[in-house]
């Protein structure tokens, strides 16, 4: 309602959106944190199985030295944050070259810290026959 002279009256409500969205920003922010922290966690978990199955199959196809091919496969391909804190183990079990890669997951971005808990990738791979 306008009262004279094109005066703004009591039931104005003007400006309205604006505070709404002022009272909403906080909560439109944290839910886009929240959604880039799901995305580091699904990130790592693809990062960890790649890994681990990389290095598995690097292991299998070396001739001499396998864990160590197998381990530096795994690490290879990481992104530099990952690598840092990445737990690689790798070894023969039952004619299979087996492959296990520990990932830490960061908070928000890489580099400004890790959850407690590590993300577990593992793969294996037959071994060839010589």
């Amino acid at each position: 309602m306008r009262g004279r002279a094109g005066r703004p009256g009591p039931a104005d409500d003007r400006g309205q959106v604006s505070v709404e969205l002022l009272g909403l920003a906080p909560l439109i922010l944290a839910t886009l944190v929240l959604v880039w922290q799901f995305v580091l966690v699904g990130y790592t978990y693809t990062l960890a199985a790649h890994s681990a199955d990389k290095g598995a199959r690097a292991g299998t196809a070396a001739e001499t030295d396998g864990p160590g091919a197998c381990m530096a496969a795994a690490k290879e391909d990481l992104p530099g944050a990952w690598q840092g804190g990445a737990e690689i183990s790798c070894g023969a079990e039952g004619g299979l070259w087996k492959a296990r890669v520990g990932l830490r997951v960061p908070v928000l971005f890489p580099g400004a810290g890790d959850f407690p808990w590590t993300v577990k990738g593992t793969a294996g791979a037959a071994e060839e026959g010589s």
